[in-house]
């Protein structure tokens, strides 16, 4: 077991007058800092890394990652969130994540918070909407981050979390169901249970187990993040233990009652079974490894319930525990399209690309470096980061195949400073296209 400590503490640091005066000064004396995230590039194989500048950061989280000397082509990418109190390095350290990335070759980010308490935001409204602000913000920026670097695989992202990482693990994938493929959380409550109105990031109800909805009112919760929202749900995994005293045991029926009804299966398990000693695993909407939600109860277990060989079951539900798929080969030709319609401070552009060669691409990526001044504000078909100057977009799941001699046509919205002309250079996985 790891020894964790969940507490809450606030720091209110007043501002100094004279403080606030000299920054003012610097302020209007010194030229506008760019905002733009550092480019992306990988980090040293095979050791924790501090990436800073990585893009939108709310609330001021470090980024840490690890990437294992064998990085698969497209890597599968996992967010680990760690407990109240905890770090990204502890979070590192005291789990096994590493060392099964170092054998299936998939990339980690470990989020770390900064505030007093060492406490993700899982209650303020700003984090319980989809791009509101705070926390979920901040981790978003980091999967953009580490898509680019490593060309990883946009439809194989996790999250797991233990205790303030698992709530976060329930906000993740509420906020972004289109970013995260499943998630796995070890003693935490459901998305939105530890809502507050006052700025506290402590909800006594919630913790207690007192909090109980109907499974269609957690799942409009889940719902609400992201309205209109129509695509895929992420599968969840919930772990929790009986005697958890912190976040009370009925928090975990909470949660299935949660992700049952936002995966629209019943919540009768089809399938029950006891993997270990103590313990009793439901599953529901399926029967197999990577059933649409998997609860696992242990019995007599109190709130610090994580421990070693945990990590391999949740691979194994998350369809990690191999070595990904298999590399395809380079494309040997390629032809690009690109135009675009401007006004004022924006523009459209749209890119056709062809695979001019003799075989097919299953997973493309396509690389291009914006005129100054321009930085992408949406886009369609593809996921594009980071969002100015090197710029990568990566295929969606459904047009990742290109049979030679197929086209598909992408496209973003940009703002810009008076340049509004299409990039004059692409590559495709790393091969030059011709423009036409």
């Amino acid at each position: 077991m790891i020894d964790r400590v969940d507490s809450l503490g606030r720091a209110l640091r007043p501002l100094l007058g004279a403080l606030l005066l000299l920054l003012t000064a610097a302020v209007l004396t010194a030229p506008a800092a760019s905002a733009a995230p550092r480019a992306a590039a990988p980090v040293p194989a095979a050791t924790l890394t501090e990436v800073t500048g990585f893009g939108a950061n709310p609330s001021n989280l470090q980024m840490y990652v690890y990437a294992p000397a064998n990085v698969t082509a497209h890597p599968a990418v996992l967010v680990a969130v760690h407990w109240c109190g905890g770090s990204g390095p502890a979070m590192h350290s005291g789990t096994e994540y590493a060392q099964l990335a170092d054998r299936y070759g998939f990339v980690i980010v470990y989020p770390s918070v900064t505030r007093g308490s060492k406490c993700f935001d899982v209650s303020s409204p700003q984090a319980l909407r989809r791009g509101g602000g705070s926390d979920p913000v901040g981790v978003k920026s980091m999967i953009d981050w580490v898509t680019a670097a490593y060309a990883a695989d946009t439809a194989r992202v996790y999250a797991t979390g233990i205790s303030s990482g698992a709530m976060m693990t329930n906000v993740l994938l509420g906020d972004y169901p289109d970013v995260f493929a499943a998630g796995s959380a070890f003693s935490g409550v459901p998305f939105g249970c530890f809502a507050t109105a006052d700025g506290s990031e402590w909800n006594s109800a919630c913790s207690g187990g007192t909090v109980v909805h109907t499974a269609q009112e957690w799942g409009d919760l889940v719902r609400g993040a992201y309205p209109g929202y129509t695509g895929t749900r992420p599968r969840m995994q919930v772990w929790h233990g009986t005697e958890d005293d912190v976040l009370r045991y009925p928090n975990f029926g909470e949660e299935i009652k949660q992700w049952t009804n936002v995966r629209g299966v019943s919540q009768t398990p089809a399938a029950t079974d006891s993997p270990a000693s103590g313990w009793t695993r439901t599953r529901y909407g399926g029967t197999g490894d990577q059933a649409p939600v998997e609860a696992v109860s242990l019995q007599g277990v109190g709130h610090n319930l994580y421990a070693w060989g945990m990590a391999a079951r949740v691979l194994t539900f998350f369809g990690l525990d191999s070595a990904g798929p298999t590399p395809q080969p380079q494309p040997t030709g390629c032809k690009v399209t690109a135009t675009t319609s401007a006004w004022s401070t924006g523009l459209t552009a749209s890119v056709t690309l062809t695979n001019t060669g003799s075989g097919a691409i299953d997973g493309w990526r396509l690389g291009f470096t914006l005129p100054s001044g321009q930085t992408i504000t949406n886009g369609w078909g593809a996921t594009y980061a980071p969002v100015s100057g090197a710029v990568t977009a990566t295929n969606a799941t459904y047009n990742g195949t290109l049979a030679a001699g197929a086209s598909v046509t992408v496209g973003y919205q940009a703002n810009h400073t008076g340049n509004s002309a299409a990039p004059g250079t692409f590559t495709l996985n790393g091969t030059t296209c011709t423009r036409s």
